[in-house]
């Protein structure tokens, strides 16, 4: 009776419809006017789709940049001026800071454009298009045909529709896969190499919290940093930084608001999200919460209290170390973070759940089980395979590489190959000498060899105890025979016979570089025997299982669009424009504890420690915070606004984004999401996944109050109208100013009841080769 019973609870289950929830996803905004737009109006969007996404006129699209390929950023000037997050502007902080001038310590803002610092190799992305080109690259491709085939295809159509979309270099283009491989889009950007930092608060501000408030709510960060984009006199971009460049003019810039944000409120997130896996099988998740994480998470905290013990000693090695300790302990703590969620939420039993169900859709009919019905056993039999050799490969990449001697000795590779090449083109040569001359003046800036010789031999050690001996590289039973398998006395050995170690002896080989020479090297021989075990014994065994994977994973995904045909599902992300959308949100993390949507400039007080270095409060903040020295930036309720949460579904690369309300201003910075939520990247729990955000009035705060920048923000359209657009009445559109950027100055009453004078410019770009709705 009770079988039956359930049976009968499941099918009904099975029939009602799944509808897409409309605070999860990271949608196409090629698509917003299909799928999201009603949804998008009743949170209290005002804006027409149009003014989200338009290739032949200027829309918010085009305020927003990607940032190094690695963060988002907008516009927020028509000179160009941009807002980005403090951690992720980190390194290029640091590489202007010295000992003698640490901006990274102390904060800086440009009082005036030529005190602007270049930054040769930074550039941002601005999308031109996106089109989908499915049809083109998949045609002719039927299920008969062979992966290696399949793949040799569509590599090759990538290639010619991104080459043919770059108009013989005018534009950056490139083809990406989505849904498993079912669906391709193209995205063409113009990119600009001149990428000036125009100011940042003192890391006390910016990085306030430190690693103790790191993926935490509540929140005091202060995460900002600001830069300017340039381009030729005529607004095009440059490779680099040109000495007659001008401050770019960009065709969309947000305005900014000091109305501030009420629970309920709408808010959309632009950016560019790094990574997301939300279709990874139970398989898939299985291996990542028992091998993945648990060896990425005790290699970083390896190298973490490493590189902690010498900068603890050593204010000069931690200025070198500290954007590279940053990055590592960001993901250190996600990590941790993603497993114990995984744990808590039975992320892998409501996966195997999801696959029951698919299982039985499946068998229910027959062309279903001619489609899909091996897919899900081909995906468990590749995962059980992977899971043999997955330690191997977590192992080279956080331990081998992990060391930078070995990491860096990887980027001579190039010359390598040419040195043994008795044909090689002597420019070739030339060529890749000098780029490692470059790179040389890049890396040993922030090197530290003893630092390094401690972590080479306590991760290369971890590497030769946990991965098994059989995928083990030759160098490790060179250790065991030399030197008694003491890493320590090998770490001796190769720091005293590496040119690897020091800028002058580096510079001394490339002055004279033989293949002799370089085989011989201690730090390189290293890194060839890693590399190539790795690459002749162990990556064709992983690409067997991933060729499987391949054609598995999009049947699995096809079938499960099929079988949910109500459901309006979000590619993962993958680095291309996207946004996601949903109101200003509080949230209950567990019982009896209740958190509010926003905190106040109080709880700066509140965690302020002078003996904690995460929590140090600059003097001149502190005292400008007990005197409530707010001006206009202040909140309705009198106090001042750092931090607060919504519900718009973020991940890595959104870092930067800017958070919009329901006219198109910006009222904040997305900079992080929450411990609650560590499992986002592989399921939405829309309960308790937020995305937190540093309230735009702290920022211009800093900026004004705090930083003397009060030109930097002179320079912003700033903006007060009132409510921000949510569900109700206040929604009127007779509140609607125009938005956009497309008014200079406005003429607004502001909370310390200034007014700036009226000056409206419209402006409409067209674009060649619009991609269709």
């Amino acid at each position: 009776m009770l079988q039956k019973l359930w049976a009968t609870v499941l099918l009904l289950a099975l029939l009602v419809p799944a509808a897409a929830r409309a605070d999860e996803g990271m949608w196409l905004p090629l698509y917003v006017k299909r799928l999201n737009y009603a949804d998008m109006q009743k949170k209290g969007l005002k804006l027409t789709a149009e003014e989200i996404y338009d290739v032949n006129n200027a829309s918010l699209k085009d305020a927003i940049v990607q940032l190094g390929g690695f963060c988002t950023g907008e516009f927020v000037s028509s000179q160009g001026l941009l807002l980005t997050n403090h951690h992720c502007g980190y390194d290029a902080i640091q590489t202007h800071s010295t000992p003698e001038n640490n901006i990274l310590e102390k904060g800086f803002f440009a009082t005036t454009k030529s005190e602007e610092k270049t930054n040769p190799g930074l550039f941002v992305d601005i999308l031109v298009r996106m089109e989908d080109v499915t049809g083109k690259v998949l045609e002719g491709i039927t299920p008969q045909t062979s992966e290696m085939e399949r793949t040799v295809l569509i590599q090759k159509r990538q290639k010619e529709l991104a080459d043919a979309a770059k108009e013989n270099g005018q534009y950056v283009a490139y083809v990406r896969d989505f849904f498993a491989g079912n669906e391709y889009y193209m995205f063409v950007y113009q990119r600009f190499g001149d990428v000036r930092l125009v100011g940042a608060p003192p890391e006390a501000i910016g990085k306030f919290g430190g690693d103790t408030d790191n993926w935490e709510w509540p929140r005091h960060t202060g995460d900002f940093s600001m830069f300017r984009v340039y381009a030729d006199k005529n607004n095009k971009p440059t490779a680099g930084p040109q000495a007659d460049n001008v401050p770019y003019v960009p065709k969309k810039h947000l305005p900014v608001s000091l109305q501030g944000v009420s629970e309920g409120d709408f808010a959309m997130v632009f950016g560019f999200p790094g990574r997301t896996q939300r279709f990874l099988p139970a398989a898939g998740l299985q291996l990542t919460l028992d091998q993945s994480n648990p060896a990425r998470i005790k290699l970083r905290d390896t190298r973490l209290k490493l590189w902690k013990e010498d900068s603890d000693a050593n204010p000069a090695i931690r200025l070198k170390y500290a954007s590279k300790y940053a990055s590592i302990a960001n993901y250190w703590k996600y990590y941790i973070g993603q497993n114990e969620g995984m744990k808590r939420l039975k992320t892998v039993d409501q996966k195997k759940a999801e696959e029951a169900s698919l299982l039985q859709w499946i068998a229910a009919d027959a062309t279903r089980g001619q489609n899909y019905g091996s897919a899900l056993n081909d995906i468990n039999q590749a995962y059980a395979g992977l899971r043999e050799y997955n330690l191997s490969s977590v192992y080279v990449n956080e331990a081998a590489y992990g060391t930078e001697i070995v990491a860096y000795a990887g980027r001579f590779s190039a010359l390598y190959n040419l040195l043994k090449d008795p044909k090689a083109d002597k420019a070739a040569v030339q060529k890749a000498v000098a780029d490692l001359k470059g790179a040389a003046e890049e890396h040993f800036k922030d090197y530290n060899a003893p630092t390094d010789k401690k972590v080479f031999a306590a991760l290369m050690q971890m590497y030769a105890t946990d991965v098994p001996k059989a995928q083990q590289p030759d160098v490790f039973q060179t250790v065991q025979k030399q030197y008694g398998g003491s890493m320590q006395k090998y770490a001796d050995y190769v720091f005293a016979n590496s040119f690897l170690t020091s800028k002058a002896k580096t510079e001394a080989f490339l002055a004279a570089p033989t293949l002799a020479k370089l085989e011989a090297d201690a730090g390189f021989k290293t890194w060839n025997s890693v590399y190539t075990n790795y690459s002749q014994n162990i990556i064709p065994k992983i690409q067997g299982y991933q060729a499987t994977l391949a054609r598995a994973n999009r049947a699995y995904v096809a079938a499960l669009r099929e079988k949910n045909t109500s459901k309006v599902y979000s590619p993962d992300a993958n680095s291309t424009l996207r946004l996601s959308y949903g109101t200003v949100r509080d949230y209950s993390p567990r019982d009896a504890v209740d958190y509010k949507y926003y905190t106040t400039a109080q709880g700066i007080l509140d965690k302020e420690d002078p003996t904690n270095p995460e929590f140090v409060v600059p003097k001149k903040e502190s005292e400008l915070l007990r005197a409530k020295d707010y001006g206009r930036f202040a909140d309705k309720d009198g106090t001042l606004h750092v931090a607060f949460t919504t519900d718009n579904d973020i991940t890595g690369g959104n870092s930067g984004s800017p958070v919009i309300n329901g006219r198109g201003e910006l009222i904040g910075i997305a900079f992080d999401g929450n411990w609650e939520a560590m499992t986002g990247d592989l399921a939405y729990d829309p309960d308790l996944k937020r995305c937190i955000n540093v309230d735009i009035r702290y920022v211009l705060w800093c900026v004004e109050n705090l930083g003397g920048g009060k030109a930097l923000v002179d320079e912003m359209t700033i903006v007060n109208n009132g409510p921000n657009p949510g569900v109700g009445p206040q929604n009127s559109s007779s509140a609607m100013l125009n938005q956009l950027g497309d008014v200079d100055k406005m003429k607004v009453k502001t909370d310390d009841g200034q007014k700036t004078k009226v000056k409206k410019k419209k402006t409409k770009e067209k674009v060649e080769g619009a991609a269709g709705m």
